[in-house]
């Protein structure tokens, strides 16, 4: 099948950043403790505002947090919050910077204490993803009953930007949830790696 006839999720559109993040990241299971958290201080960033923004900032936002290293990043003082609120690359907000170096803080915290975030977030969901089982053109789902618990949670550890609706699109971007809808042609690649 040539690529112009593939099946993809509506929502990507035809822009080349947006295309790609579908086919190649979406949805894809995601288990290693820092690029979770990463995806989650992202999804945080994407408050009231469009995904392909944050795509498109996506490698200056990694660069100017020192490619989220949570070490690093839990450090930060009030010379790197002006640093970044001067950073055009970046969502210049400081409630949001704030919120990145607190859950850099969180993530360390956790860690020592011996617990893994990854499996942590994982066992909201069962420790493996979920199938969406969604019908091409019925509407995509905002939330879930397991992204108001973990929101939940991780708003009780002091997480902020990680309501119900920002939670249950982290849960579909780390493959948490394969909500690619059944005629897309990665719908079954994805659920595939599920249950590998």
């Amino acid at each position: 099948m040539s690529e112009s006839q593939l099946h993809r999720c509506r929502w990507c559109g035809t822009d080349p950043l947006y295309v790609a993040y579908h086919d190649q990241e979406w949805g894809v299971p995601e288990y290693d403790a820092r690029a979770l958290w990463e995806k989650l201080v992202l999804d945080g960033m994407q408050a009231g505002l469009a995904w392909i923004t944050i795509l498109r900032k996506r490698e200056g936002i990694r660069d100017a947090f020192d490619d989220f290293d949570p070490e690093i990043v839990a450090r930060y003082g009030e010379a790197d919050i002006q640093r970044l609120l001067a950073d055009p690359r970046i969502i210049r907000s400081r409630a949001k910077i704030n919120a990145a170096i607190r859950g850099a803080q969180i993530w360390l915290q956790m860690r020592d204490d011996g617990e893994d975030f990854s499996a942590w977030l994982w066992s909201f969901v069962g420790g493996a993803p979920v199938d969406g089982r969604l019908i091409a053109g019925e509407p995509y789902p905002t939330q879930s009953d397991a992204s108001v618990a973990m929101a939940k949670a991780l708003k009780k550890r002091g997480f902020n930007f990680c309501g119900p609706v920002i939670v249950y699109a982290f849960m579909q971007a780390v493959g948490m949830v394969n909500d690619h809808v059944d005629r897309c042609f990665r719908y079954e690649e994805v659920r595939a790696m599920g249950r590998s």
